[in-house]
């Protein structure tokens, strides 16, 4: 395990690893404890009580933070025609056919969403070694296949982002920066939980959100009672 440095370790020390703080004090306490010299992101680990491994346990879709992400979201597009003019009316930052599937194969990666339109299916198909493992396959469930390309690349600029459970049965996901204010970060969080509680598998056995920590990306993780982040 690499040594951890003394900024951590003193701000690991400020945090009750026995305790479960209510979200609005865990917020406050992450953003507290963040000494890097950027603007670090503050990312939110939900352990749900399901097993990724059997489909009717899956969860996956997409919430739109109220507050954004903080992050400049750069959007490819697939589409052809009037729906093409239409990606790029709506800011998308790179929107071809044919000519940007041959770019991604030859090693393109400056873009962080890919949307495209039902009938580029056939085409965006072949980008599945270079886009799955990145978890940048576009797909109707999320929203990134679709005709409403106005809509779909006005939500991924604005704050919309996709989650996915882990084999571990853990979704995680960056909810804003440290410099957003508390009740900023606490209504995107409350956001988040809301959108999984939504997409709860009928599957799903027991208790479904078990565990819920926030950190900021140098910081120490800090436990949060799950009955606080409920919006």
């Amino acid at each position: 395990m690499a040594k951890r440095g003394k900024n951590w370790v003193k701000a690991q020390a400020a945090v009750d690893g026995t305790k479960l703080y209510s979200l609005d004090e865990a917020v406050n306490l992450v953003k507290s404890l963040a000494t890097a010299k950027f603007d670090e992101t503050v990312d939110m680990a939900v352990n749900l009580g399901v097993e990724p491994k059997y489909a009717d346990q899956m969860v996956r879709g997409v919430c739109k933070l109220p507050n954004g992400t903080g992050r400049d979201v750069r959007v490819a597009v697939f589409a052809r025609g009037p729906k093409a003019d239409e990606a790029k009316a709506a800011g998308a930052d790179i929107v071809g056919a044919e000519d940007l599937m041959e770019e991604m194969q030859a090693g393109r990666s400056d873009f962080d969403r890919v949307i495209a339109t039902p009938d580029m299916m056939a085409l965006v198909g072949r980008l599945g070694k270079v886009l799955g493992p990145r978890g940048l396959m576009p797909n109707p469930k999320v929203g990134t296949v679709t005709m409403d390309l106005k809509t779909a690349v006005g939500d991924s600029k604005s704050g919309a982002i996709e989650f996915r459970v882990e084999k571990s049965g853990i979704i995680h996901v960056g909810i804003g920066k440290v410099s957003f204010g508390a009740a900023a970060l606490s209504e995107n969080a409350r956001a988040l939980v809301d959108a999984l509680v939504k997409a709860k598998p009928t599957g799903a056995k027991g208790t479904y959100v078990r565990r819920i920590a926030i950190s900021s990306t140098m910081g120490p993780g800090v436990k949060v009672d799950t009955a606080s982040a409920t919006a």
